[in-house]
């Protein structure tokens, strides 16, 4: 039996080493065949002028919270990162002296209440002596006078009341809206009056990027075709929003001369930003006002995709030779404004005519061959 298998095993093994040598043949020829990139000429172009201006996030809705009433803090029972909902307690303020107010009137409603049964009694009798002659009309007028009275104190110990009740609850500080706990001012143990802030509470949503813009650039930002926020989400990535809408509030700072711009962030676009996180504003003129303003407004640009970001190093893979002596070389490059969709700025590292990879990924494989190079900047 094991002789028959042998001679089968036999029978079969030339053809089966032929069949994995050209298999690993096919694979090997595939793996060394040299890549092809795509590429682009880099030429000069006209584009619009563009401010861009260094901008912050903020929440549209922040509140600094404060306590109403003078005490120690008795307890802070959130923290800075903490999310809390509307209604929720945030601390508490000794109370005893509020407790024992609030006893103290409600002392005196009690006593309001006795007097003004004594008085209703009072004025029950004299109206039925009056009534069967026995006391005059001016007597009925003098107890009917005492009643009202004692009503009136009645009504002033109630609201007396209701005013403490007021004030002890002022030393429980509770939660405006729902959001996140961004500072705390205070810690337990510190003294609270009214007025000194205890914490700073924010919304998540909706956000805002505030930007100061110098009055030199005031009519640029205001005469804008478009206004983006740029966001680096880190390792070379920019995200390039839209704001909902934008607003120039209307005054400058006297020492600074600059004027402050909103710009809303819709909800989707603000999910991963932060209160306090640094942001680039453009403001982006149209081609024919720059074109006025400059005729010879030229920007040597590059495709979004051909840019090599490595911390603070942005690169290019420029094509060299020709033939089978073709391949890229990484450049250093210096970029300026972004100008969306038709490319970035390239202020220093490539001259006109050269030809950049626009898959760096790609062109940095050994054996990586250019493709016939394209002459306008990949959209973003």
């Amino acid at each position: 039996m094991s002789v028959t298998v042998f001679k089968s095993f036999t029978h079969h093994l030339p053809g089966t080493l032929l069949a994995l040598g050209l298999a690993c043949g096919a694979a090997w020829a595939q793996a060394t065949t040299p890549a092809t990139v795509p590429t682009q000429t880099v030429q000069p172009r006209s584009v619009g002028a563009v401010v861009t201006l260094e901008g912050v996030i903020q929440p549209v809705r922040q509140s600094t919270v404060a306590a109403q009433a003078s005490g120690r803090i008795a307890t802070l029972v959130v923290k800075a990162g903490d999310k809390v909902r509307a209604g929720q307690l945030l601390a508490t303020v000794d109370d005893r002296d509020a407790s024992a107010g609030l006893q103290r009137s409600q002392a005196q409603v009690n006593q309001a209440d006795a007097e003004l049964r004594n008085a209703q009694a009072n004025l029950d009798r004299v109206r039925d002596l009056q009534g069967k002659g026995f006391v005059s009309k001016a007597a009925l007028d003098t107890a009917q006078t005492q009643r009202e009275a004692a009503q009136a104190l009645r009504d002033q110990a109630s609201a007396s009341a209701r005013q403490s009740g007021i004030a002890q609850g002022f030393t429980r500080v509770t939660a405006p809206f729902d959001g996140w706990v961004l500072q705390t001012h205070a810690e337990a143990g510190e003294l609270a009056v009214p007025g000194k802030p205890l914490l700073t509470l924010y919304a998540p949503l909706p956000l805002r990027a505030v930007v100061q813009v110098p009055a030199s650039r005031t009519s640029a930002a205001r005469s804008a075709s478009q206004v983006r926020v740029l966001v680096d989400d880190g390792g070379g990535v920019v995200r390039s929003l839209v704001p909902a809408a934008s607003m120039a509030v209307p005054s400058a700072d006297p020492v600074s001369q600059t004027t402050e711009w909103r710009l809303e962030l819709a909800a989707a676009d603000s999910a991963n930003l932060l209160p306090g996180q640094q942001v680039r504003v453009q403001f982006a003129q149209p081609h024919a006002a720059a074109a006025s303003a400059s005729p010879a407004a030229q920007r040597l640009l590059v495709a979004q995709s051909a840019v090599v970001r490595r911390g603070e190093l942005s690169a290019v893979y420029v094509a060299r030779g020709t033939g089978e002596q073709a391949g890229f070389n990484l450049r250093a490059v210096r970029l300026g404004a972004d100008q969306g969709a038709e490319g970035i700025e390239v202020l220093a590292g490539l001259k006109a005519g050269e030809v950049v990879a626009l898959d760096p990924l790609r062109a940095s494989v050994a054996g990586a061959r250019p493709t016939a190079p394209t002459t306008a900047p990949a959209a973003k």
